[in-house]
């Protein structure tokens, strides 16, 4: 293994997928947060982010990082009409559930169970998978369509979209759950080729 790559022999990692808060760890070096330079603390958009070694590691490119997460925050927090902020994140919990990244589908899981209060539907989800029916034609519309999506770009269709609008969806809301579950396929992607969830010490010693 060459000395570039770190491993966790030691790491808790997690057992299933959860909507408990979990930690990350980067195989490759991130940036030391006191070596950011200016354009990559720029790029981080939100200084917090400064003390999260996933960035940091992605600081080493900032003019990617910083297109990436401008896209991030546009998709998700943007309130100018559009799908509601739950059925966003629910696109991304389905996405990562269905490429199998724990850490994103956990992030997003128990953001869609705290915008929507939905935490019994969103758990069937990581449960069951993306097979699991979610209560109503409408989320389970999101998640096949973000699972077919995820699933074969290419093979996406008219009949996907059909679904979206018999289940309810205008234009705007088609157009944000897709986007929420692209940019998921994809971040999915960078994650699990980057690093790998832990449980955190606080949780993993009790």
């Amino acid at each position: 293994m060459s000395e570039l790559v770190t491993e966790y022999p030691d790491l808790a990692r997690p057992e299933r997928f959860t909507q408990e808060g979990l930690g990350w760890v980067p195989w490759l070096a991130p940036v030391a947060e006191a070596d950011l330079t200016e354009e990559q603390r720029d790029a981080l958009i939100q200084p917090a982010r400064a003390k999260m070694p996933y960035f940091r590691l992605l600081a080493r490119d900032p003019g990617a990082l910083k297109a990436r997460t401008l896209t991030d925050v546009d998709i998700f927090f943007n309130t100018e009409g559009g799908a509601a902020r739950a059925e966003r994140e629910l696109a991304a919990a389905a996405t990562s559930r269905h490429n199998g990244c724990v850490y994103c589908a956990s992030v997003h899981a128990a953001a869609a169970t705290r915008e929507s209060g939905r935490r019994e539907d969103v758990q069937r989800l990581l449960d069951e998978g993306v097979e699991a029916d979610l209560g109503d034609p409408r989320w389970n519309a999101v998640s096949a369509a973000s699972v077919a999506l995820a699933d074969t770009p290419l093979g996406f269709g008219a009949a996907d979209i059909a679904r979206l609008r018999e289940a309810g969806l205008d234009d705007a809301e088609i157009v944000d759950v897709l986007s929420g579950a692209a940019f998921f396929n994809w971040a999915n992607r960078l994650m699990l080729s980057l690093g790998e969830p832990e449980v955190p010490a606080r949780r993993a010693a009790s």
